[in-house]
């Protein structure tokens, strides 16, 4: 295909974006280092909000022409063996939530996520995060075994983070679905063209997401997966994503 001209931001948005991103790496290795659940769950919840906001934001200042707009584009994250497919199920669920499309090229080992600048990084850095908890998560819960001694771990983990990854979906979308509600508050108080144009905006770049992502792959399925899924591992799963940091 024709590759697509780069987008350049202007040094002031670029700088603002870098910081926030700053902001938000330390807060997630500090969830990621804690030994504390409810610290971490803070430096987490802290990171996904703040993620989200300077999302709208950037949405909204684009929109009105106070910075300069981007358009959508593709970015290429690996996925590796084992569990690629429970993986993939993990970071098309972090990207559904931020605002992004995501296409598996099983066959080459990766995912093409498509979206945004600002929300491809919330993605790659939530993303990196959750498969490091939830990884170390399902080695805590150690190998299975059926009645008749026979290994069954690897399909307790394939549920383990199946599971895993369906309930950070719910999570991410209800955060998200949080600050769009609070950004709408705060505009609707301090000006209100803010909050008339904040839906139509985010209706719009959504509509443009999709089209990018049907301009780049003109020819997607959608795939669910009927295998068969450990119960074990699938409650296991849930519940280690209820406190995922």
């Amino acid at each position: 295909g024709t590759a697509l001209p780069p987008t350049v931001p202007s040094p002031r948005t670029a700088e603002v974006d870098e910081r926030v991103l700053a902001r938000v790496r330390l807060l997630l290795a500090k969830a990621e280092s804690t030994e504390f659940p409810a610290e971490a769950e803070t430096f987490t919840a802290g990171a996904q909000s703040l993620m989200a906001r300077h999302s709208i934001d950037q949405a909204l200042l684009a929109a009105t022409g106070e910075v300069p707009g981007d358009s959508p584009a593709g970015r290429r994250i690996g996925l590796d063996n084992p569990y690629e497919s429970a993986k993939a199920s993990l970071l098309s669920a972090v990207a559904a939530a931020n605002g992004c499309r995501a296409v598996w090229s099983k066959e080459f080992g990766f995912m093409t996520i498509v979206g945004f600048e600002t929300d491809l990084d919330i993605v790659e850095l939530l993303f990196t995060s959750l498969l490091v908890q939830a990884t170390a998560a399902m080695t805590r819960e150690g190998s299975r075994a059926d009645r008749y001694g026979r290994s069954r771990t690897r399909s307790f983990r394939h549920g383990f983070l199946v599971a895993y990854a369906e309930r950070i979906r719910e999570r991410l979308t209800t955060a998200r679905q949080q600050q769009t509600e609070a950004a709408a508050a705060e505009a609707s108080a301090t000006s209100p063209a803010y909050a008339a144009n904040l839906l139509p905006v985010l209706a719009s770049r959504a509509d443009e997401v999709a089209a990018t992502t049907a301009t780049l792959f003109p020819h997607l399925r959608e795939h669910r997966s009927r295998a068969r899924l450990d119960g074990e591992g699938w409650a296991s799963g849930r519940a280690a994503a209820d406190r995922a940091r």
